[in-house]
């Protein structure tokens, strides 16, 4: 899915694909306590929540639609950061399908600044990129972030594996799902790769760390920005 020659319908397809795979292994529950926790440091006034790699939109309106019942008082603003503009036009109709309000912004992460926000969450685009490439990422993150940030991925496992590529062939049509899920396992990080990245990206320890289904890994915590610096090139 990240090849830039791969045609609208096979992306539109492949984009489909991803957002039932993550309703079946539902995407948002592990982002919902650390997202809660650090919603509890926000003051007045619409809280700002960044999703990096946001794809289609699906892990924001999820996650939009649990705080709409359990913050109902707490104004939201969704900025969702991608680099394919489709993507971006696709999780834009999706949010304002949902009545959410959704501001896009074209990146790439590991060369431009992320855009000032409250909270930065990234699911599911590390093992996309090689260890120095998610330090950068999670640097990126930390500095945009003015109270905290979320970020979840795939653990690189047997059981993973197995997983993807079973869920894969069960719930979507698209070969590019098929080849990508279980590709994507085979490229993601093991727990101690994954706090590798963290400690080289100069993030204290996580204020949580932990595994969850299926075959995934969350880790949250605070940070100390005070008004969000706009870039950051560390």
């Amino acid at each position: 899915m990240d090849d830039p020659d791969l045609g609208q319908d096979l992306h539109d397809a492949a984009l489909n694909g991803l957002a039932r795979l993550n309703r079946l292994a539902v995407a948002d529950r592990g982002f919902r306590r650390p997202l809660g926790r650090l919603l509890d440091r926000h003051d007045a006034g619409p809280v700002r929540i960044l999703d990096l790699a946001t794809g289609s939109g699906d892990l924001p309106v999820a996650l939009d639609r649990w705080l709409a019942r359990h913050r109902p008082d707490l104004e939201r603003q969704w900025i969702g950061v991608d680099i394919s503009d489709h993507a971006l036009d696709r999780a834009a109709d999706r949010a304002t399908a949902a009545g959410m309000a959704f501001r896009r912004v074209s990146c790439n992460v590991l060369t431009d600044a992320l855009p000032p926000c409250d909270i930065a969450m990234c699911s599911l685009f590390l093992h996309h990129l090689s260890h120095d490439e998610a330090v950068t990422c999670i640097r990126r993150l930390h500095h945009s972030a003015r109270i905290g940030v979320v970020v979840g991925d795939l653990r690189r496992t047997r059981l993973g594996l197995v997983m993807a590529a079973g869920a894969a062939r069960l719930t979507t049509r698209s070969p590019v799902v098929h080849a990508d899920a279980p590709a994507s396992v085979r490229a993601a990080f093991d727990d101690d790769e994954f706090a590798a990245i963290l400690r080289d990206a100069r993030i204290p320890d996580p204020a949580g760390s932990e595994r969850v289904f299926p075959q995934r890994r969350i880790a949250w915590w605070w940070t100390t920005n005070a008004e969000s610096p706009s870039d950051d090139t560390a």
